[in-house]
């Protein structure tokens, strides 16, 4: 399901809005913008499926065939949609039309990520080097739109190219807020004397969890215990209530975290 609506939801911002401004929106369908604007042969949508031919043939075998399938399905619902839907939505306002079109395709984009498929293009080679070589699946978009749109501003000039920039960074932007709406926790450190009697009131009160940290002070040369728990926004408050109820005097530390694997949280993504 979040394949379908979010690949569906991808082409309708491509439809409605990117393809009439000539932006471009970076990854594989991206590339396929760029050829579908320079020669207008076929269309965006069988550009993007051709691309994705070869790297289908070389993900058969290095990544699992689970994601494969859903890779495929995901490509195969994205070059359908943009081949049916036509949209526009009337924006004339450039600046405007890019912050819509990277909103809406973001937010698709991003659902499909959620899954344990993909998008298809660049996701693809992204997810085999990052099984196999640890190499950062960020690097490989930036290296690989650094070069489409080196490739686009000598065709197309610097207006598009800042626009497709702003499209590109508004639609990564949806992407990491849709990644972690469901997975955002927040870490507490708390560093207290009274941290034996914090964890049971955790325990006993709010039924949380917590994981004690051996530390020594710097001035004072002690051992201590520092407490560490993950918890959410809406936990957050009644363990600061908590502790300072407990120790006045408690340091309280917190931290955003993008994900939580494992435990009660998130389960891993196997691909």
């Amino acid at each position: 399901m979040l394949i379908t609506v979010g690949s569906i939801l991808f082409a309708i911002g491509v439809q409605g809005i990117v393809i009439h401004h000539q932006f471009i929106t970076g990854g594989l369908y991206g590339a396929g913008l760029f050829i579908y604007y320079k020669n207008e042969m076929l269309s965006p949508g069988l550009w993007f499926l051709l691309l994705n031919i070869p790297l289908f043939l070389v993900s058969w075998f290095f990544v699992g065939r689970r994601f494969f399938f859903y890779s495929l399905y995901g490509v195969v619902i994205v070059s359908l949609a943009s081949e049916m839907i036509r949209l526009d939505f009337g924006i004339q306002n450039q600046l405007y039309a890019a912050i819509a079109g990277g909103l809406i395709c973001g937010v698709g984009g991003g659902m499909v990520l959620r899954t344990l498929g993909s998008g298809g293009g660049i996701d693809i080679i992204a997810v085999m080097l990052n099984e196999k070589f640890n190499f950062g699946i960020g690097k490989t978009y930036i290296i690989f739109n650094a070069v489409l749109f080196t490739f686009f501003i000598s065709s197309f000039g610097p207006d598009l190219f800042i626009a497709s920039l702003v499209l590109v960074f508004i639609s990564s932007t949806a992407i990491e807020y849709v990644l972690a709406m469901f997975n955002k926790r927040k870490i507490i450190y708390v560093i207290s004397d009274k941290n034996l009697e914090i964890s049971r009131a955790l325990r006993d009160d709010l039924d949380h969890g917590a994981t004690f940290i051996k530390a020594i002070g710097v001035y004072s040369q002690q051992d201590k215990l520092i407490l560490m728990t993950v918890t959410n926004r809406i936990q957050l408050k009644r363990i600061e209530q908590l502790v300072f109820t407990i120790d006045p005097n408690a340091l309280f530390i917190v931290e955003n975290t993008f994900n939580v694997i494992g435990a009660s949280f998130s389960r891993r993504k196997i691909y």
